[in-house]
């Protein structure tokens, strides 16, 4: 009869564990999946219709910008052959109210030359006049069309003053510009393009760079590793118009000191700062072979714009790496506006959309 008890023990224990490995998990998941539901249908019955603005700035947890991603998702780079730009030949001008700020600026460059100081440089410029998209017929790549307009750097700073009070009492803002339509803006008032890169190392270092104290616009801010705008007498040879590639690889000569056969070069987005009514053309840069190490050597050698940055700082290429950066207490509130949506876009394009939101969603979060 103990024989018999033991067996039946035994029979018993493993019939237990066949039930658990066959039934105690599913059911386990099966409730799950019940109470989940259930938490979801509980919360939608306090859910009203909610409704908000087809376009928004970038933003990722406590860093808010006012970069708009206008085309470009990170993934998949605009080709150059699929990127138009058209040049028109009247020089725009600003409206009568704001003829006067212009005449302040050149007096005040005037008074710095007076008194042996250095002028403020009245390069010439181009004004984005309007930028349009489509898709080619066949495989639905984007078509970028951007159509430019001359004009001059003493108008961009003039331009820069939108909240800067009018006869009237408007402002440049509250007058030309409507909150709901985002691209939509007079060319006057947009006298910025510029390209913007993301340089990462042979050994996986993603290059960010200060501003200068020196410089006019947003000095000390944190930005892009290469900032670079257009100008109208050094990128259009002759009447040709602007080439965005070319221009991003001048800004790498000029400002890392950096040969075309040096790296790869991918378009990854356009993007607006509406704050501002900056355009970007947001690149990213692979070095071939030069580490952080040789490229910090080759700078001390001699860099053509070296005033224009007063740090660079070196940050692992990491999802996890680079998010923690941007989010540091002493950088968050730190960043040009257009540098946070160009390194985001940069991780995207090197990891894929679906590990960089991953892992921005588990730091956020911990916040």
């Amino acid at each position: 009869m103990a024989g018999i008890d033991v067996a039946n023990g035994v029979v018993g224990a493993v019939i237990g564990m066949l039930f658990a490995v066959l039934f105690q998990q599913p059911l386990q998941d099966a409730w799950y999946r019940l109470r989940k539901r259930s938490t979801r249908a509980l919360r939608s019955l306090g859910r009203r219709e909610e409704s908000g603005p087809a376009w928004r700035t970038f933003s990722l947890g406590p860093l808010q910008t006012s970069a708009l991603i206008v085309e470009g998702d990170g993934e998949s780079p605009i080709p150059p052959e699929t990127v138009y730009v058209h040049v028109r030949d009247d020089e725009i001008e600003l409206p009568p109210d704001m003829r006067s700020w212009r005449g302040e600026i050149a007096a005040e460059s005037e008074q710095l030359r007076a008194e042996g100081r250095t002028p403020l440089w009245n390069g010439p410029r181009y004004a984005v006049e309007a930028f349009d998209i489509s898709r080619t017929a066949l495989d639905e790549r984007p078509e970028v069309h951007l159509r430019l307009r001359p004009t001059d750097y003493y108008t961009f700073l003039a331009a820069q003053q939108l909240d800067r009070r009018l006869p009237d009492g408007m402002t440049p803002r509250s007058r030309y510009l409507d909150p709901d339509r985002p691209l939509e803006a007079p060319a006057f008032l947009q006298c910025s393009f510029a390209v913007n890169i993301a340089v990462v190392t042979a050994d996986d270092m993603l290059v960010v760079s200060q501003r200068s104290d020196r410089v006019r616009m947003a000095p000390g801010v944190w930005n892009s590793s290469v900032n670079e705008g257009l100008s109208r007498h050094i990128d259009s040879s002759g009447r040709s118009a602007p080439d965005l590639h070319a221009v991003a690889r001048r800004g790498m000569r000029e400002e890392l000191s950096l040969e075309p056969h040096e790296y790869s070069l991918d378009l990854l987005a356009f993007v607006l700062d509406i704050g501002k009514r900056h355009w970007s053309g947001h690149f990213y840069a692979k070095l071939k072979d030069l580490s952080s190490a040789d490229l910090q050597a080759r700078m001390s050698r001699g860099v053509a714009d070296r005033w224009e940055h007063q740090t660079i700082d070196y940050v692992p290429f990491r999802p996890a790496a680079v998010v923690k950066y941007m989010l540091r207490d002493d950088r968050v509130h730190r960043w040009a506006p257009l540098a946070p949506a160009l390194f985001h876009l940069s991780l995207v394009h090197a990891y894929s959309r679906t590990l960089v939101e991953r892992v921005e969603a588990q730091l956020t979060r911990r916040l």
